[in-house]
């Protein structure tokens, strides 16, 4: 026999997914913070609630009911109006899966999540990526691409990689703006390191519209990213379309008890948020008092901050020098971003480290 099994033709077309690495070239172990994962690791209450998980022998709650209830109960939801995810990503790609095919279109913003285009693609629609504004998410861009071929729009709030936030109300205009049959999925995967004076409305816009998805994670934060566990809210058809088509038993019984006691520990989240809040702050001045040495921090409402490099010291020689200093952040090339290297934020003394690293390199460059 001759041949082999042909893919589909938007299959081949998707580049995979390339996570932040944990090591040098030299396969040497690194500080990792190049995946935006908190550090200050997982609440302990989860910790103990993975000792007291159901057997593994058995399956988990394939609704993952008493995970809902408890969502519901912290954002005031409707458990029916909440699907559970093997990561937000799983919802992500179920959103586009649901409601694009070929034919279609889904529109994300330049220097957005790169899951989108995967995403877009793996159900044979069309990506279409819309101008950014300084790096940040531009509303009127993205609305001049709408067509009636277009079927769902991505944004990420706070963005990543760039950390670039809309306000409350560019989310409501941008949503005003679009067809009633064009879904708006807004990721808050960075959402609770947002101030809440700040609140960009999205849950209240899933609550009250048909066409607007909401998705967030417990890989941040909460600091469950090797649990894999996110969720997203929505109108009761959107719940109803992603839940026929989510993996189904897609949240372990480990993941579901240790998110369950994340969600009663708000003591750590607020403790991880505040601690972000300080250091990304104490960073970014750093990096301001070098005056002209070409390093630009985007302003972020997330856990990492996008530096452009404008100046003499090149990004890709920041970052191997940033690898001889023991740390291991995320270059960007692939992602249209060779100019810039996003940082996630970590402890005080990694940060301080890190910007006197910068410091030094940026002299030394001239």
């Amino acid at each position: 026999m001759t041949g082999a099994p042909v893919p589909k033709s938007w299959i081949s077309a998707i580049h995979a997914y390339v996570p932040g690495k944990s090591a040098g070239a030299d396969g040497r172990p690194l500080i990792k913070l190049s995946a935006n994962e908190n550090p200050l690791g997982t609440s302990p209450l989860a910790l103990a609630a993975r000792a007291d998980a159901a057997a593994a022998a058995l399956y988990p709650d394939p609704d993952s009911k008493a995970l809902r209830a408890a969502l519901g109960t912290l954002h005031g939801i409707d458990p029916a109006r909440i699907v559970m995810g093997t990561g937000s990503d799983e919802i992500l790609h179920i959103a586009a899966q649901g409601y694009a095919g070929p034919g279609d279109e889904v529109i994300y913003v330049r220097y957005g999540f790169s899951v989108y285009d995967i995403a877009a693609r793996r159900c044979g629609a069309t990506p279409i990526v819309a101008p950014d504004a300084d790096y940040g998410t531009d509303v009127d861009a993205l609305l001049a691409l709408v067509t009636e071929r277009t079927r769902v729009v991505f944004v990420a709030n706070p963005n990543n990689p760039t950390g670039s936030f809309l306000p409350k109300g560019e989310i409501a205009r941008l949503h005003a703006a679009l067809p009633a049959d064009v879904v708006l999925v807004i990721d808050q995967a960075y959402a609770e390191y947002v101030a809440p004076e700040d609140e960009d409305g999205a849950l209240a816009l899933a609550e009250a519209h048909q066409n607007v998805l909401v998705t967030r994670t417990f890989s941040k934060i909460y600091g469950l990213a090797g649990e894999r566990i996110g969720w997203g809210t929505g109108a009761p058809g959107l719940v109803d379309t992603l839940n026929r088509i989510r993996g189904p038993f897609n949240v372990s019984a480990t993941g579901q008890a240790m998110a369950l006691a994340a969600v009663r520990d708000q003591a750590f989240v607020e403790a991880a948020s505040a601690h972000n809040a300080q250091e990304r702050s104490r960073f970014v001045a750093a990096l301001e008092a070098l005056g002209n040495r070409g390093l630009r921090p985007l302003p972020s409402q997330a856990n990492f901050v996008l530096i452009l490099f404008e100046g003499a010291l090149t990004a890709e020689a920041a970052y191997n020098g940033l690898a001889e200093a023991g740390y291991i952040v995320r270059w960007l090339p692939n992602q249209g971003l060779p100019q810039a290297l996003r940082i996630t934020i970590g402890t005080a003394a990694q940060m301080d480290d890190i910007a006197q690293t910068l410091a030094r390199l940026a002299e030394v460059a001239g």
